[in-house]
């Protein structure tokens, strides 16, 4: 849904808000004998009703609005979670099986039970797998939910509110295509930055409200750990805004569209990792994936020293709950590093069709914009398979004493090729 095509996604949302309050009409008009019904809804799309039909209850403005912030923020939620949170889960187990050289997980909707040619004796697991995700959540749901005899409860039980809460909250200023988003936000990536940093509280609340010594040390680790990298990574897009002078994710994705050097036939996007922040560019990565607790990275869930850490006492659905937030927790960083420094969905344009005289690419932009996620995804999933956990006053070091001078460095850096002239400003 690119903006020619579609300008933003409230729009889209707007037109079948409308349509269902026509809906609604019709099958109040039709009930006309039993209930008394809600006339002129069905004039809503004619704009010289529009004054009139605002005086009637369900066809109110507040309410047509309120109705379609919560379909738009329905949508995003089912496509982050449904879609792209099982895919990229379904990704690292396949990924991640082949770098250990055995086949993983294969379970598929042909191994179930009711079709006519599953046979005891005749081996059905020859799937992709993908289906394994959502066993495995109706597994969690049939497990019971235990509440330590001692813990806060109310503390303990709203920490993977707050945890998965926070998380959904990135998507709503996080773009995936020109047209496919929630909010526009002059601040957007201010407040996604908001959103990640809630997170680290309701880790160290769950870890203090559980009364268990492993899910303290777990909890302070990761208190720790994440203010420790949370620094750094503002720290590079501060040197971004020199370049930007916005923190629009839009307006920082345009600015990336240009070309920087035609070789022939093939050009270099002006992307921010071709500039001279890609030093910027690894420290925001690094830091990334310590803000999403991966290896080298989870020493909060140290399974060695800590059982499983700050989530040791959940059980059931409140454990995947927390655990597969984690997982969204990557597509959004990988999503904002894809923003930031790799053009965000831009991509080459092989050719252009026209509807009705607009524009539209080929290629979906938000094709290009997940193609890119995964990517970067796939680069953590490897990189965490491969390399041993650190210890934590190594964590902590990495953090103050190394990202922390490189992040500042990168300001310098971007204020100096500003001043000289090596980068022009989009």
């Amino acid at each position: 849904m690119s903006a020619p095509l579609v300008p933003n996604l409230f729009n889209v949302c707007e037109v079948l808000t409308l349509a269902i309050v026509w809906i609604v009409d019709q099958i109040l008009y039709g009930l006309a004998s039993v209930i008394p019904p809600l006339t002129g809804l069905a004039q809503w799309f004619d704009p010289a009703y529009r004054d009139r039909l605002l005086l009637t209850p369900l066809a109110a403005e507040p309410l047509i609005i309120v109705i379609t912030w919560l379909i738009a923020v329905t949508v995003i939620v089912i496509w982050a979670t449904l879609f792209n949170l099982l895919t990229m889960m379904w990704v690292e187990r396949k990924f991640y099986s082949r770098l250990q050289d055995r086949y993983g997980i294969m379970i598929s909707i042909w191994s179930l039970p009711f079709w006519p040619f599953n046979r005891t004796r005749r081996p059905t697991h020859r799937g992709t797998g993908y289906l394994q995700n959502i066993a495995d959540g109706v597994k969690l749901l049939q497990k019971e939910n235990i509440t330590p005899r001692n813990a806060d409860s109310a503390m303990f039980h709203i920490s993977p509110v707050l945890i998965a809460s926070s998380t959904l909250m990135i998507f709503a200023a996080l773009p995936w295509s020109s047209g496919f988003y929630v909010a526009n936000l002059d601040l957007g990536i201010l407040f996604i930055f908001a959103a990640f940093s809630l997170a680290p509280l309701g880790i160290l609340i769950s870890g203090w409200s559980a009364n268990n010594k492993y899910t303290l040390v777990g909890g302070l680790r990761a208190a720790a750990m994440l203010m420790a990298y949370a620094i750094p990574m503002i720290l590079c897009v501060i040197a971004l805004v020199f370049y930007t002078g916005s923190l629009n994710p839009l307006t920082i994705v345009r600015q990336q569209e240009r070309t920087l050097v035609s070789l022939g036939p093939i050009g270099i996007p002006a992307w921010y990792i071709f500039s001279p922040q890609i030093l910027g560019f690894i420290v925001f990565s690094v830091s990334m994936m310590a803000e999403m607790e991966r290896v080298p990275f989870d020493i909060p869930e140290a399974e060695g020293e800590l059982v499983e850490g700050w989530t040791t006492e959940y059980s059931g659905m409140r454990f995947g709950l927390v655990f597969g937030f984690k997982w969204l927790r990557m597509i959004a960083g990988a999503a904002l590093i894809t923003i930031l420094y790799l053009g965000g969905w831009s991509g080459p344009v092989f050719t252009t069709l026209y509807v009705g005289g607009v524009p539209v690419p080929i290629v979906p932009e938000e094709a290009w914009f997940l193609l890119k996620v995964y990517l970067v995804s796939v680069v953590f999933i490897w990189i965490s398979w491969s390399v041993p956990r650190v210890r934590i006053d190594q964590i902590l070091n990495i953090g103050w004493r190394k990202l922390i001078p490189y992040s500042l460095a990168t300001i310098l850096i971007a204020a100096g090729s500003i001043a000289w002239g090596v980068w022009a400003v989009g």
